[in-house]
């Protein structure tokens, strides 16, 4: 199973390190990457492995949140089933 997470915000230092730390501390493995700096907005995108969390996916998306949040950032974080379904025509 894996997830899509996105970040945008205002870009600062650390914040690919502090989200993926998010995702290490509760086992989901980052397996794709791709991030864009267009002046000083930051905009992610990463493809997240949740087959062997600790906790629950909701438990993950709400401290995603909670870090964005606190950064000023916005950090959605989506099951990739969902994610294929609204994007299936």
């Amino acid at each position: 199973m894996k997830a899509v997470v996105t970040v945008i915000g205002k870009d600062a230092v650390g914040i690919l390190a502090k989200v993926s730390g998010i995702c290490a501390e509760n086992n989901a493995n980052v397996t794709d990457v791709t991030q864009s700096v267009l002046q000083d907005m930051f905009a992610m995108i990463m493809l997240v492995d949740i087959t062997n969390i600790n906790g629950s996916f909701t438990a993950l998306q709400d401290k995603l949140t909670e870090l964005g949040d606190s950064l000023g950032l916005k950090i959605h974080t989506m099951h990739e089933d969902i994610f294929n379904t609204m994007h299936t025509i």
